[in-house]
């Protein structure tokens, strides 16, 4: 395995495979991917929705009162604006959010939650923190979990921070 000290490029498919940055980050993917799986199947199946609409619920419980416009919305979640219009729509039908009148823009909709949003949300997170807890934090060393959890915290900021913003 080539470490990250050593200063020759890579030459080779065999190097870039072994690369410890590119294992690392491979892992990285690799968990991300597969807990979103476990833990959004467990969404769907106890609670009937995606991960993607709850994560949307959680940015409105977060944002409260009077809500958020679209563009916030679609902001937060890396989502084009169509995306996120197409993804509200359907959490609309489903009776989990609403649209409102912008006290601040006339022609823009402030998206917040309903009443069975609200329940949703909280029925769906106490799911989603003992899926966490059994997927996520067990199988990491106890004394390695707050440093793990404050390092997520940094990555995930540096790449908000990194990425453009929507107009």
């Amino acid at each position: 395995m080539r470490t990250v000290d050593e200063q020759a490029g890579i030459t080779t498919a065999k190097e870039a495979a072994d690369h410890e940055l590119i294992l690392a980050f491979g892992r990285l993917q690799g968990a991300a991917n597969r807990l979103e799986y476990i833990l959004g199947r467990a969404l769907e199946v106890e609670c009937g929705i995606s991960h993607l609409m709850f994560e949307v619920l959680l940015i409105l419980g977060r944002a409260g009162a009077p809500g958020l416009p679209m563009r916030a919305v679609a902001q937060e979640q890396v989502l084009t604006t169509g995306g996120a219009t197409r993804l509200v729509d359907r959490m609309e039908a489903a009776g989990l959010v609403a649209r409102a009148e912008s006290p601040e823009d006339r022609r823009g909709k402030l998206v917040t939650l309903t009443a069975l949003g609200e329940e949703t949300a909280v029925r769906a997170s106490r799911v989603h923190v003992e899926n966490i807890k059994r997927y996520f934090v067990e199988p990491l060393p106890a004394g390695d979990r707050e440093r793990f959890a404050e390092d997520l915290r940094i990555l995930s900021h540096s790449a908000r921070d990194t990425l453009p913003r929507l107009p």
